[in-house]
């Protein structure tokens, strides 16, 4: 299995997994959307052979109040076959995705998931460094510093891109 960058032949495959991960179309819509309007930042498929078989996205957020400085990504959708889940798929995306976000320059990652699964990744409540989210959603709103030290100058309300309101997730 490898981990690679998305492909435009793809694209159906990604459709499919976000299907069959999710039982029902709702991601897999959120990924077409985010991806058409250009707002899908990093996007990385797991190969297996000629299978796709995975998929994570990463897509800008925003603080309020505004800060220059702020390069922050959320992690979602990610998603794996049924099939082929709890065999470290889900974990080589993130980690990669995670790695790929730092090399960008990006400064920190949220996600909004279970925290028993995601803070085996760096994740930490976000309430902790003062960031909130426009879900009210309280230690299932996670924060990653790639860069140390960061959200020592930042606060507010995090938002996600426009898409994730317009979709029926």
């Amino acid at each position: 299995m490898r981990i690679r960058e998305e492909r435009t032949s793809d694209i159906k495959a990604i459709h499919g997994v976000h299907e069959l991960a999710f039982d029902s179309s709702a991601e897999a819509q959120l990924v077409d959307l985010l991806r058409s309007r250009g707002v899908a930042a990093i996007s990385l498929v797991a190969e297996d052979g000629e299978e796709i078989v995975g998929h994570i996205l990463f897509s800008p957020v925003s603080i309020d109040p505004p800060a220059c400085d702020w390069r922050a990504l959320g992690l979602a959708p990610i998603g794996v076959v049924p099939d082929r889940q709890r065999q470290g798929i889900g974990k080589s995306l993130i980690n990669e995705g995670l790695q790929r976000c730092k090399e960008r320059g990006f400064h920190v990652v949220v996600v909004l998931g279970d925290p028993a699964y995601y803070t085996k990744f760096g994740f930490m409540q976000s309430k902790h460094f003062g960031l909130g989210n426009e879900y009210q959603a309280d230690e299932h709103f996670m924060v990653v510093e790639l860069t140390p030290g960061v959200l020592d100058s930042f606060t507010g309300l995090v938002k996600y891109a426009p898409e994730f309101n317009e979709a029926d997730c």
